[in-house]
């Protein structure tokens, strides 16, 4: 057995790219005359009405939820709370882009094609989905609360760069810049201009830092996470070692079908001629006896290749699909086997999962359980398949005990899946399978 391992690599982690609009602060002159400050204004203003939206919308799905709870709808409307997250968080890494060049990473698994109930599932699942839901928890009272400051400063301040022309176009009416201080005329406003230019500075900056800090928080709760990548990969990696593994099986599969189950039956052919040679020669019949002798064990050998063969890949799995592979198996167990499967083709991934499960389950049952019926089952529902193998022994089976189960865990967990084996003492044991069809 030869064992192939990677060369160990030691990588530096990336380092997080720096906060443009905070960049762009440390050199004052540019940041006023650039666009800086109005993508930071447009930025905070538009966060503005979309985090008092947000605020309103939780509020009236969780209150709604909490109220309904009893009657059954408030679970849904809960969930309803935390599955908006996700399209708010895809639409602010695309609104970042305002304040952002550097665009934030979406941290979800992509689910193209699968259907709403998989989608949803699968997201509850995910800790990018609940990092969502915290920061549209503080969209609203924090980032628009603090935008709402910003932008009511701002308008304030515009308003006394304009207050010369104010006065001189509300002129002969008197107008109070500042309150029981009437100005008289223009040329008196133009102090509150001078005002308003310190008041755009201080905008300007409280801006720049505020949409710098909403920037800062979008990467920790909307980005992809380094040990989230980092998982992405060992999964990924885990997937292409179980692919590797299925394909030096099957060429193990293809190599002893081909080359010496092929020899055996030549072999077996050989004996058969020597044997009907020796049996016309009456002082050969001791040889005769040996030949025929090793012929059947030539014919034997053959029939625990093939049978050997079978069990590393079937060739009816491949050609007919699970329901098929499944019933021969069950034809071929000595314990009576009920298989009631409805399936139809599905890919290659889940097919062989499925059918490594059942043969498995099937030899525990049949060496340990002592059972004397076993019932397989088999659905696919919302594009997932559900498979259980009951059998009615005398229960008590701990999955830890033996490397065969668990290795299977560790191969429906690849495709997302879960397997669960309930047998308490007294049995009956069942093995159950739920993994999703897009394999």
């Amino acid at each position: 057995m030869s064992r192939v391992s990677e060369p160990a690599t030691t990588e530096e982690p990336a380092a997080e790219p720096a906060v443009a609009v905070w960049a762009a602060l440390k050199r004052p002159g540019r940041f006023l005359a650039s666009r800086w400050p109005w993508r930071c204004w447009a930025y905070l203003g538009s966060g503005i009405l979309l985090g008092y939206g947000v605020l309103l919308a939780l509020a009236l799905l969780v209150g709604l939820g909490v109220l309904l709870a009893v009657a059954g709808i408030g679970l849904l409307l809960l969930l309803g709370a935390v599955a908006g997250a996700v399209p708010l968080g895809r639409l602010e890494r695309w609104r970042l882009r305002w304040v952002e060049p550097v665009p934030v990473p979406d941290p979800h698994i992509s689910l193209a094609g699968a259907g709403t109930a998989a989608w949803l599932r699968t997201r509850l699942r995910e800790r990018a989905t609940w990092r969502e839901l915290g920061y549209a928890a503080l969209l609203g009272p924090v980032f628009a609360a603090a935008g709402f400051g910003v932008v009511t400063l701002l308008a304030f301040s515009l308003i006394l760069v304009a207050s010369p022309v104010i006065v001189w176009a509300l002129a002969p009416e008197t107008v109070m810049l500042i309150p029981g201080r009437p100005v008289s005329g223009p040329l008196e406003a133009l102090a509150g201009t001078a005002v308003g230019l310190a008041g755009l500075v201080v905008a300007a900056y409280a801006g720049g830092l505020l949409a710098g800090a909403q920037v800062k928080t979008a990467r920790l709760l909307l980005g992809a996470r380094e040990e989230d990548a980092r998982v992405l990969e060992l999964t990924r990696s885990r997937v292409r070692l179980v692919d590797a593994f299925e394909a030096e099986r099957r060429r193990i599969e293809r190599d002893l079908h081909d080359g010496a189950q092929q020899q055996l039956v030549a072999l077996s052919m050989t004996l058969g001629l020597a044997e009907l040679e020796l049996r016309r020669v009456p002082q050969a019949a001791d040889a005769a006896a040996l030949v025929a002798r090793g012929r059947g064990e030539a014919r034997l050998a053959l029939e625990q290749l093939r049978d050997l063969v079978r069990g590393i890949h079937p060739q009816v799995l491949t050609d007919h699909g699970l329901a098929a592979a499944v019933a021969e198996v069950a034809l071929r167990h000595p314990v009576p086997v009920t298989v009631d499967l409805d399936v139809p083709r599905l890919p290659e991934p889940v097919e062989i999962t499925a059918y490594f499960t059942v043969t498995e389950a099937l030899a525990n049952a049949a060496k340990h359980s002592g059972a004397s019926h076993i019932g397989i089952a088999g659905r696919v529902d919302g594009g997932r398949l559900t498979l259980s193998v009951t059998d009615d022994g005398r229960g008590g089976a701990d999955p830890g005990a033996g490397a065969g189960l668990a290795g299977l865990a560790d191969r429906v967990a690849m495709l997302q899946g879960r397997l669960v084996v309930s047998s308490p003492v007294g049995g009956p044991t069942e093995l159950r399978v739920d993994v999703p069809c897009s394999g």
